[in-house]
């Protein structure tokens, strides 16, 4: 398999897990709440990834955790562009997370999943902005 992207660890959050995947055979990779919280809430994963161009990371709820508990993210899906990685403010991962009641999750259990994926651009297509910022930095 082609290997497009690495995570890597916030400075600050030295003893957070970075996300992996399970099996051989699983298409995501799990992220680990890096301290205990009570949903719904804001996670701030600690985490950060460098993409290729051309690929985007889409963050996903864990299924277990729609199922038993109506855990969901806050915007359906989450996207993370390959330019993210250079925002100034932000600069690492951010989950906002809902559930049907008040859930605690430990730290250290996996709540979402991220897959990496291909996309695809217009043949007409001219972007050229540069990103500075993470959420609502390209426009509202």
């Amino acid at each position: 398999m082609e290997q497009i992207a690495k995570f890597e660890r916030v400075t600050g959050y030295n003893d957070v897990i970075l996300p992996k995947r399970a099996t051989k055979g699983s298409a995501g990779y799990d992220f680990f709440a890096p301290e205990e919280v009570t949903l719904p809430c804001t996670i701030k994963t600690g985490v950060r990834v460098k993409i290729n161009p051309g690929y985007v990371l889409c963050i996903f709820p864990r299924s277990g955790l729609g199922f038993k508990f109506g855990v969901k993210l806050a915007n359906t899906v989450g996207v993370i562009d390959s330019d993210y990685y250079f925002a100034e403010n932000e600069g690492h991962i951010i989950i906002k997370c809902e559930a049907n009641e008040n859930f605690v999750l430990k730290k250290g259990e996996r709540f979402a999943q991220g897959i990496f994926l291909p996309f695809g651009i217009t043949i007409d297509d001219e972007a050229e902005g540069k990103r500075t910022g993470g959420f609502g930095s390209t426009g509202s």
